[in-house]
This record gives structure tokens, sequence and C-alpha cells, in this order.
């Protein structure tokens, strides 16, 4: 029964990290993308960020 309730709970730990990474490779994608838009249309002036 311990092996069984260990196997489960390994599952849910896989399962919740794999959604957790899908989850930051599109945030990442969105950012990248945002970053990119707001360096091809900006100056040195207008830029909305500061690095």
């Amino acid at each position: 029964m311990g092996a069984l309730l260990l196997v489960l709970l390994l599952i849910l730990l896989f399962g919740g990290a794999g959604f957790a990474l899908h989850a930051l490779w599109i945030v990442a994608v969105v950012l990248l993308v945002l970053w990119l838009l707001g360096f091809a249309r900006s100056t040195e002036s207008t830029r909305w960020y500061r690095w």
C-alpha cells in the first residue's frame, strides 16, 4: 500500500512539473515576442524598457 501511494505521489509530482514547465515556456515565448516588438519599434528616446 505504501509503495502504491509513493508511485501515485511521484506521478502527480511529475505531471504537475510538466504542466508548470509547459506554462513557463508559454510565458517565456510571450515575453520574448513582446521584447522583440518593443526592440523593433523603439528608438533611443521612446523605449518602454530600460536595459
